[in-house]
């Protein structure tokens, strides 16, 4: 084979027309820097993604971010119930990662983190397209035009029997044209959809649910919009009985607002330990005064289960005790409710209970928690605080 002479220099692939970076000289600058940047800022997203989760779920948070000492990143619910974990065990608090111990105090929250979440891209379940995490509830829940179609409470007279199904039968065809009228997407998009879905026609009792790219094959094939008045009666019955018991308990209390006594007590629930050989969680309020008796207030954690740190289901059951003797029965009714300095939010529920002697403890009732997640941001601090009212009905 013969040699190259030494004054001609070999030829290099990026010189002349033969090397793989022909084609991409021959290319726009601008289009080669585009492209560029594009895959640099995908990988820079799944990156962040990765760094900035949540070191118990392993996601990325969806509001409050706290750190350890040692900078490791927790979400508000994983922070909170390993606070309530170490509570229920009667226990110091450590970070999954570098177990150093962690608290209230010590953890502070990492604002540039939650900032830098927010600002990331996500994919809407509904439409699949991509908002930043901050707008994209926003989205989901009020213009997303592929999200479960939500229809208003209706309330109707039941007493009035033939008014009634004439009425319905009017309710309900409106119903199935206004329906029928909605706008739909192209097809072409709609097969690109495999989100969920409800039926338009749920509100007379369809309870189909599935993928929104087979929704309009669904409700064109909807038995619903068929059936008779009569047919929908105990399904609008049922939402009327919904409707009913949500706003029963306000029309309660505003009758007990007449009655001559009645008393309201901000209260601390302390937390302590049984002296058993297991040292069951429970927490009780000081003695307080109302209607001239003293009071005070348990709570449990699951019952009395034998360790409620085995559950991801927690509970708190409180109970009303009289602590005083009384001459006679004493008719009490009362509601629990948030207190000055509590964080959880509490539907307001009424209770009845006649103590006297023979029965000084009420029933043991649940704490009726508008969120499941704040039974563990209660457990995990040093105290519930809740405000008792308490009606005394007069003889």
């Amino acid at each position: 084979m013969a040699e190259a002479p030494e004054s001609e220099p070999m030829p290099s692939s990026s010189e002349g027309g033969v090397g793989p970076d022909v084609k991409d000289a021959d290319e726009p600058l601008t289009k080669k820097r585009k492209i560029t940047e594009k895959e640099g800022s995908d990988k820079l997203e799944h990156r962040l993604g990765g760094i900035l989760c949540c070191a118990v779920c392993l996601d990325l948070p969806q509001a409050a971010v706290y750190q350890c000492s040692n900078g490791h990143l927790m979400c508000a619910p994983c922070f909170t119930h390993l606070l309530a974990d170490a509570r229920l065990r009667d226990e110091a608090a450590t970070c999954p990662n570098c177990r150093v111990e962690i608290s209230k105090t010590s953890a502070s929250r990492n604002l540039a983190v939650e900032k830098t979440v927010s600002e990331l891209p996500s994919e809407c379940k509904y439409c699949t397209c991509v908002f930043p995490r901050h707008s994209l509830q926003h989205h989901e829940e009020n213009t997303c035009e592929e999200r479960q179609y939500k229809f208003s409470q209706m309330v109707v007279d039941t007493a009035q029997s033939r008014r009634y199904l004439d009425s319905l039968v009017r309710i309900v065809s409106s119903l199935v044209r206004s329906a029928r009228r909605r706008p739909r997407r192209p097809q072409s998009y709609r097969g690109r959809v495999r989100r969920l879905t409800g039926c338009r026609f749920a509100c007379i009792g369809c309870p189909w649910l599935g993928p929104a790219h087979e929704a309009r094959a669904h409700e064109a094939a909807c038995a619903h919009p068929g059936k008779s008045a009569a047919d929908v009666v105990a399904t609008l019955a049922e939402r009327e009985r919904r409707a009913r018991d949500a706003h029963a308990v306000y029309s309660q209390v505003l009758d007990l607002l007449s009655y001559e006594k009645i008393t309201f007590n901000d209260l601390q629930l302390k937390p302590y330990r049984t002296e058993e050989f297991v040292h069951k969680l429970y927490y009780e309020t000081s003695r307080f005064s109302a209607f001239g008796h003293q009071w005070v207030v348990k709570a449990f954690v699951n019952k009395n289960q034998r360790d409620p740190t085995q559950s991801s289901q927690r509970e708190i059951t409180y109970q009303l005790i009289l602590k005083s003797k009384a001459a006679c029965a004493l008719a009490v009714q009362w509601v629990a409710l948030r207190g000055p300095y509590g964080e959880a939010r509490v539907r307001p529920e009424l209770a009845a209970h006649s103590f006297h002697d023979d029965a000084p403890d009420a029933p043991p009732l649940p704490l009726p928690l508008a969120d499941d997640n704040d039974t563990n941001r209660l457990l995990s601090n040093k105290a519930i605080h809740f405000r008792l009212i308490m009606f005394l009905s007069s003889k």
